[in-house]
């Protein structure tokens, strides 16, 4: 039967306690100066054993474990460790775990796996035990809008990974696990590979989103289906497998790893397609950005510094995208955009350019003669690549591609008119679609350029009547 007596005095529990942390800070002294000693006459993998056996015996006691907090954000940028530490904890997940998400994207051929948040997953590297765990944090806005008195609640998620360990490995972790986690990530990242198409907006449910949505871009064009010159294609190409190797090269001469191209031609070239097939050459995701969504340079910073390496950012039509101002001041309306040119400039070749390596930026036109000529300067797009109209050289590819033919008794005819006649790639390819039968097809392309050579043959009797009467008049 329990009784009063038969329980311990307050002075004997606290001489208890204070013997055992007596004896709890003599075994710290003692390992410290084990680390001191095997440091110096033990190798380092007797020494590794020898802490986790000790650790072992501490791993019960208060503040014995460290914490490492990795936030989703570093600032404006994302922190790759994080995504190293996502990416890295996908292919580490144990039966223990009861709550997984899972998802798969059209073009993807197997399920995307990761633990949800508020789960322990346990690791082991070299001995040491390592707990993560992924945190997520809600936080409530109310911003107050006083023209019409209303107001409204935003809520936005503050992610993290939380990694725990034993105090004793704090210098093998930094120095060590998460450089491993680092080049395990990178690697899953290279067997993985999907190119992605970044836009502005969060129209996904990825961790990762931050400022830009993204979607599995699944473009199927490649140089070999391009239907450009094949020099000017072999040209672009070597350019662009030299940038990729020049890492140290643009380090040593102070250069951001950095490379712009300006696409220019009239609609219907293939600009377009040469984006994509730049992107599923290097394997490069695509940033999309629309100028006309943007309503400073402060925002034009902030997007540049959230998009991640080996990437293309693309300015589509940057001759009618947004009408920039002159390079000091912006308009005079507030409601206007204050997205300057000298912002434009900045982020192309200033010091924002250098937030990042291994970056592509892409400018196309329909008018390069409308551009500022501050634009077109070297440094800030290093190749002009004209996307003419179709050649006899293009109309062969284009014809591989869609008939699945080398030749054909209507080439001749076809490429004599290709000669005389402007037609872009993208009518040529509109009249391949036009029939399964090769001669119905090829009949009715050679129809249509004698059609349009006709009607172009017209307007250049219309524009000289027009010019006369204008003499005339005179």
């Amino acid at each position: 039967m329990f009784s009063l007596t038969s329980m311990p005095s307050t002075t004997s529990v606290l001489s208890t306690y204070t013997t055992f942390a007596a004896g709890a800070m003599l075994l710290r002294t003692v390992i410290n100066e084990v680390q001191t000693i095997t440091s110096q006459f033990i190798p380092q993998k007797l020494q590794d054993k020898i802490l986790a056996t000790i650790g072992g015996l501490l791993g019960n006691l208060p503040n014995s474990q460290m914490t490492l907090i990795i936030d989703e954000r570093s600032g404006l940028s994302v922190n790759e460790i994080y995504q190293a530490s996502e990416i890295y904890l996908s292919t580490r997940i144990a039966p223990s775990i009861e709550q997984l998400k899972v998802s798969k994207a059209p073009s993807q051929n197997n399920f995307s796996v990761t633990i949800n948040r508020g789960e322990k997953l346990i690791d082991e590297f070299e001995g040491i035990k390592l707990r993560w765990e992924f945190c997520c944090t809600e936080t409530k806005s109310t911003h107050h809008d006083y023209e019409d008195y209303s107001s409204s609640t935003e809520v936005s998620e503050h992610r993290s990974i939380q990694l725990s360990f034993h105090k004793t490995y704090r210098e093998k972790v930094l120095s060590t696990y998460l450089p491993y986690v680092v080049d395990r990530s990178n690697a899953i990242q290279e067997e993985r590979k999907v190119v992605k198409l970044h836009a502005l907006g969060n129209f996904n449910e990825e961790y990762n989103a931050g400022p830009w949505g993204s979607v599995i871009f699944d473009h199927p064009s490649t140089f070999d289906t391009l239907a450009m010159d094949p020099k000017l294609k072999e040209e672009l190409i070597d350019d662009l497998d030299r940038f990729v190797r020049r890492k140290e090269f643009y380090r040593r001469v102070g250069k951001a790893w950095k490379r712009g191209y300006l696409l220019y031609g009239p609609p219907g070239t293939g600009k377009s397609s040469l984006i994509a097939a730049m992107a599923n050459y290097l394997k490069f995701d695509i940033y999309d950005l629309e100028l006309t969504h943007l309503r400073s340079n402060s925002e034009l910073r902030r997007l540049l510094v959230s998009t991640a390496n080996r990437s293309i950012l693309v300015i589509e039509d940057i001759d009618c995208s947004i009408e920039l101002k002159d390079r000091e001041f912006g308009g005079g309306n507030p409601n206007d955009s204050q997205l300057t040119l000298s912002g434009l400039l900045n982020f192309i070749d200033g010091l924002w350019s250098s937030c990042g390596d291994e970056r592509i930026i892409v400018f196309t036109t329909n008018y390069k003669d409308q551009l500022d000529p501050a634009l077109l300067r070297p440094g800030r797009m290093d190749m002009h690549i004209h996307m003419s109209y179709c050649t006899p050289g293009g109309f062969k590819i284009l014809a591989s591609n869609y008939l699945g033919i080398k030749t054909h008794r209507f080439f001749d005819k076809i490429e004599a008119s290709i000669r005389e006649v402007e037609v872009t790639p993208a009518e040529i390819a509109e009249e391949l679609m036009k029939s399964e039968d090769t001669d119905t097809v090829l009949g009715g392309l050679v129809a249509f350029l004698k059609n349009k050579k006709q009607m172009d043959s017209n307007a250049g009797v219309n524009v000289e009547e027009t010019k006369e009467v204008h003499e005339q008049e005179k």
